[in-house]
């Protein structure tokens, strides 16, 4: 949403202001929009593979909607792990293998919706609740499992913001092109007459004008949307394995919880007395 109202105050500083002093319909050259967006479309195709183009084009709807991680959802995550870790201390880890072969039809996974339809963090809780069972792996083991495992996630998911990044470094460069290309077409009519000639010159100057825009204004925010969101996502992560690492170590579930809600942004931590009083409740119901 705030990417729109930004979209919003460069048009109306941009070309609001020069309609003040000038007339808009100079700024009106369809062929320089064509070729710029050409330009920006392949050299976006021919400098990416079909994987980054496809996880790209995936990721740029996520940049019109507000983040879903927020107080409310870790709470739900932070109490969803406390209870499946309580039920491992009350009844053995064995007690929860048909909650991690079958997170959708869990008595426990179900109680939080939020979290169980982001696959890729719920794969993430049951591989290593798994491993737990499997009681083979120790806790070092399994932190230097988990950090490659999120790097690993982290790069995937820069993907999309670095090729959007590398897009916005090319555009004025296209403007630029496009302009030569009007200059070229203007020496070709230096016989005409000066109002003409100054059209001609004006509509070259037109492409470098949308060229540095577009870049600077439309398309790099994008990349910045697509990093920011990509370091909020990979806090989930980080929240699960201290969650998970305080519990192999001996930690009280209790105790555990407090561990991931110190990972946590300070924006979206909730209080120590809130996330127990949260418990306390869930745990009435």
């Amino acid at each position: 949403m705030l990417l729109i109202v930004g979209y919003v105050i460069i048009l109306a500083s941009a070309v609001g202001t020069y309609a003040v002093h000038g007339s808009l319909a100079a700024l009106w050259m369809p062929l320089e929009y064509v070729a710029i967006f050409g330009l920006a479309l392949g050299g976006f195709v021919a400098g990416n593979g079909i994987k980054t183009v496809k996880a790209t084009l995936a990721a740029l709807p996520s940049v019109f909607k507000g983040s879903h991680l927020n107080k409310a959802l870790y709470m739900d995550l932070l109490a969803m792990l406390f209870e499946i870790l309580a039920k491992v201390r009350k009844e053995g880890l064995m007690s929860i293998e048909n909650d991690i072969e079958n997170p959708h039809e869990s008595a426990v996974f179900s109680k939080y919706p939020s979290i169980v339809k982001d696959h890729h963090v719920m794969e993430f809780i049951c591989d290593y609740l798994r491993m737990m069972v499997g009681g083979n792996l120790n806790a070092f083991e399994i932190e230097n499992l988990m950090d490659i495992e999120i790097e690993t996630h982290h790069q995937e998911a820069h993907v999309p913001a670095h090729a959007v990044s590398k897009l916005a470094d090319a555009v004025p460069a296209f403007g630029i092109v496009v302009a030569v290309m009007g200059v070229v077409n203007v020496m070709g009519s230096v016989g005409a007459p000066p109002a003409v000639l100054g059209k001609m010159i004006g509509g070259a100057l037109v492409g470098t004008f949308l060229g540095i825009l577009l870049a600077y204004g439309f398309v790099a925010p994008i990349a910045g949307q697509l990093e920011q969101r990509v370091e909020e996502e990979g806090k989930i992560f980080q929240v699960v394995k201290t969650v998970l690492l305080a519990s192999m170590n001996g930690y009280a579930p209790q105790v555990a919880v407090e561990f991931g809600r110190k990972v946590l942004y300070s924006g979206d931590r909730p209080r120590f007395i809130e996330l127990e009083e949260d418990l306390k409740a869930r745990k009435g119901k």
